[in-house]
């Protein structure tokens, strides 16, 4: 059985495929996110019902066991900095993280 639906005016098509087919970190939804108040909203409604041990450095299961990560753009930005060592202090702190802190990578970063 196939099950067509859109998110967000993005298309998707989901198929049954049965016991031998379930969902594992391999796919996953990435919602980039500006502000800290989107990080937390999304984080709070996806991981209602969730497997809380499946929480760290963004990533999250939902209710389905369906993989999610939520991530502010200022992380990618961060990450990507020329500046090595501010990069890798982003990528510390992110590490230590269930759902992201935008202020703490800020702090974190010398950014």
């Amino acid at each position: 059985m196939t099950v067509a639906f859109e998110l967000n005016g993005q298309p998707f098509t989901a198929l049954n495929g049965g016991r031998a087919f379930q969902f594992n970190e391999a796919i996953s939804f990435q919602v980039i996110c500006q502000t800290q108040e989107e990080v937390d909203n999304y984080w709070v409604k996806l991981s209602a019902g969730g497997d809380e041990t499946a929480q760290q450095c963004g990533w999250l299961k939902d209710r389905y066991s369906v993989s999610w990560q939520i991530i502010p753009n200022i992380l990618l930005e961060m990450l990507s900095d020329a500046d090595t060592t501010k990069s890798q202090r982003a990528m510390t702190a992110m590490l230590q993280m269930k759902k992201i802190d935008i202020g703490e990578l800020i702090q974190a970063s010398g950014k």
